[in-house]
């Protein structure tokens, strides 16, 4: 167990974390993919999509849009159909309707009393603006994937938000539900970090496989709120 006493900022991961971007992924992908005949279960939609994005965000940077159309464009030349222009933007339109958890706006706002809350998400500029409404707090902090021109796990992320933030690193606890874009990084920038593993009971992810431990893992954001009040 942690001390969250001494810290004065929490940064989020929104995706995954704060948003059910999973549900989202899959309301547009398994339709997608069964209008071109493909039968995929949701762990396999959820693997591939997890290959591709992070295989994208790898390279030279290029706008989360585009890594979502890119993501479509590579579904296609697996399975062997060509995405009409409406299903290449399919992923990145959806986004403006995918919604927070049950538990994320209430546990915000209660931690939104006694710290800083920060956003480092792997998204662009105008995409977070449709998310923000829907998580009803004001952030003190946004840090995108478009203003740092790379994407988590990269460093440059984390540290752009570092640099924001302007406060002792011992002071600053990263919470989010990806361990490979997340945690390791933060880790090794020496923040403490928060696991959100929301799919502990559940197994796939569209995340890479775990490799580091954080320094507290909980099941929710309602427990981590909890647990501040303490």
């Amino acid at each position: 167990m942690i001390d969250l006493n001494k810290y004065k900022a929490l940064t989020f991961d929104c995706y995954g974390t704060l948003i059910d971007w999973e549900n989202g992924i899959l309301g547009v992908l398994k339709p997608l993919l069964l209008a071109h005949n493909i039968n995929l279960d949701d762990k396999q939609i959820l693997n591939i999509f997890a290959e591709f994005e992070a295989e994208l965000e790898k390279g030279e940077y290029i706008k989360y849009r585009e890594v979502l159309k890119t993501v479509v464009q590579k579904l296609g030349e697996r399975f062997g159909f060509e995405p009409t222009a409406e299903e290449l933007n399919s992923l990145a339109d959806s986004i403006q309707h995918w919604l927070p958890f049950p538990d994320t706006v209430e546990a915000l706002r209660t931690l939104k009393q006694k710290f800083k809350l920060v956003i480092i998400s792997n998204v662009d500029d105008d995409l977070f603006a449709f998310s923000a409404k829907h998580l009803e707090v004001e952030f003190d902090q946004i840090i995108t994937a478009e203003q740092a021109k790379s994407y988590k796990p990269s460093f440059n992320n984390f540290r752009l938000a570092i640099e924001r933030i302007d406060l002792p690193l011992e002071q600053i606890l990263h919470v989010a539900a990806s361990v490979y874009h997340d945690i390791v990084t933060a880790k090794s920038l020496s923040l403490s970090t928060v696991w959100v593993n929301r799919r502990a009971e559940q197994g796939a992810s569209a995340n890479l496989p775990p490799v580091s431990q954080p320094d507290l893992e909980v099941p929710d954001l309602k427990t981590l709120a909890a647990l501040s009040s303490y």
